[in-house]
């Protein structure tokens, strides 16, 4: 333990409540996959003005895309998937596929490859860049809003038939690729990709809170959101990207979004990529398909296509890859990997340095905040 790195990164989480930049936060920092530092700040619940707590659990929106990558990554070393196979061996929404040409619309050469998916070079979208998209989640929230949904495979059909934003592998687009990828798993394996994910990886993995909903006895330690306002942070709820409704089993188990999380759950996925696969003496995945899953995939052209804050990295396996780390925003490091989420949640694993970065918090459009590269400066900075 680092007590010194523990007060400071206290302080930094103190100093962002009081300044109203978030309603509260937890820091978990690992070395070797031992405990190296821990702190939190703030609330969880502005409401009830419940505190932040080791054990919180956090809606991980898009960090959840790395358990689909590590999930896609198990059925490729099984001889299950791969990755030069089509989408649409899968799911038949996609096999006369259209790509958008300026206005118009035309017959694509092909659908997309499953590895196109990994690296976001599909041609997918999200619904803020595609009004047919944005039509087709309304519609499935919705759907959820009055108690039902779309289930996994059918919403990812439908996303099939709205048309490409360009032709697949000539791109980058942050987008529903590792939704499609879910839904992938659970026609190639057979189980629902919650069960595969609960049987494959949370449970041998001891992830006792993470899943795609939270039961009764658990939502006393579900963290509410937040969102910045003028002079600070007040309440939010909502559904977004088909996720929301979390005191039932969806129908739609997003791999892009919909799971939920704690520190201490995620730092175990985070220890197993560490390690090569292996946890606790359990071999989870090949170290020949981690060392695989953290490798770069996008050309420097395509990368010029990643927005700002992601300077000096590439993307592989649905996370970015540190490939120049002098051109990041704060200490970084050669061949660190890892993802955030919409509502600020973020994880990073350090390989050279055999350093977990882990930081909780559920705050309205967050992704990586100042607190965020500040808390990261402070555990990179605290290594000699």
């Amino acid at each position: 333990m680092n007590p010194v790195l523990s007060a400071r990164l206290k302080e930094t989480i103190e100093r962002a409540v009081d300044a109203g930049e978030t309603a509260g936060a937890n820091v978990l920092v690992l070395r070797r996959g031992e405990e190296l530092a821990y702190a939190e700040a703030g609330l969880c619940d502005l409401t009830d003005r419940r505190l932040v707590r080791r054990d919180t659990i956090f809606r991980l929106y898009s960090q959840t895309k790395p358990i689909t990558a590590a999930a896609v990554m198990l059925l490729v070393e099984r001889g299950v998937l791969d990755l030069a196979q089509f989408v649409s061996d899968f799911l038949p929404g996609f096999r006369n596929p259209q790509v958008r040409a300026g206005d118009a619309v035309v017959a694509g050469e092909r659908p997309p490859l499953l590895g196109e998916l990994l690296s976001m070079t599909a041609g997918l979208s999200y619904p803020g860049e595609d009004a047919a998209t944005a039509e087709l989640f309304r519609e499935n929230e919705a759907l959820i809003r009055e108690g039902g949904g779309m289930d996994t495979v059918t919403f990812c059909n439908r996303m099939g038939e709205v048309p490409l934003a360009f032709a697949p592998g000539t791109q980058f687009r942050y987008s529903t690729c590792a939704d499609v990828l879910g839904a992938v798993i659970e026609v190639a394996d057979g189980r629902p990709f919650a069960r595969f994910l609960r049987e494959e990886f949370f449970e041998p993995l001891g992830m006792k809170d993470t899943a795609f909903w939270v039961p009764e006895e658990k939502r006393s330690r579900f963290a509410a959101c937040a969102q910045r306002v003028d002079g600070g942070v007040k309440p939010w709820s909502g559904i977004h990207l088909a996720v929301g409704d979390y005191s039932r089993e969806p129908a739609f188990s997003s791999g892009g979004a919909g799971l939920v999380s704690t520190l201490d759950d995620y730092a175990a996925f985070a220890t197993m990529l560490m390690r090569g696969g292996e946890y606790k003496g359990r071999r989870i995945l090949s170290r020949r398909t981690v060392e695989n899953l953290i490798q770069p995939q996008l050309s420097r052209a395509i990368r010029e296509s990643l927005w700002w804050g992601h300077d000096g990295y590439s993307y592989g396996h649905l996370m970015r890859v540190c490939v120049e780390p002098g051109r990041a925003w704060g200490l970084a490091r050669a061949g660190e990997y890892g993802w955030d989420g919409w509502l600020g949640t973020y994880f990073a694993n350090f390989p050279d340095l055999e350093l977990t970065f882990l930081l909780g918090q559920n705050l309205k459009d967050a992704g990586t905040t100042s607190l965020t590269r500040k808390c990261r400066n402070l555990a990179i900075a605290a290594v000699q």
